[in-house]
């Protein structure tokens, strides 16, 4: 069990976040390493949505996910900037939860 933990510690670090360049918030490393994903739901900072580095409206934004999404790797990973309300948070979280997507937040390790 010890050498599966390290194993995956190591393995988190060296996964490189992909998406555009916004400010994550900060968390603690996770234990276990998240499926791959294949659809990257971003928010800057100006409220501007994209997923996979490609602007969509937020109306659109419902139909987009759910053209993105295949039945065996339903993964969404939310890149949200720091600065971005909450509301706006739970409301593309909400879109892809009924989508039948699982969810993941992308972040940056806690540095010391």
């Amino acid at each position: 069990i010890f050498l599966l933990l390290i194993f995956f510690m190591l393995t988190s670090n060296l996964v490189i976040p992909s998406g555009l360049p916004v400010n994550l918030p900060t968390s603690k490393p996770p234990t276990e390493i998240p499926p791959p994903a294949k659809v990257h739901l971003t928010i800057s900072s100006g409220l501007e949505y994209f997923i996979n580095d490609r602007k969509v409206l937020v109306e659109n934004l419902e139909a987009e996910l759910k053209k993105e999404l295949n039945p065996e790797e339903n993964v969404v990973v939310l890149h949200i900037d720091e600065s971005v309300d909450v509301k706006y948070f739970v409301e593309a979280a909400g879109i892809a939860a009924s989508l039948g997507a699982k969810l993941s937040i992308a972040t940056l390790p806690e540095t010391k």
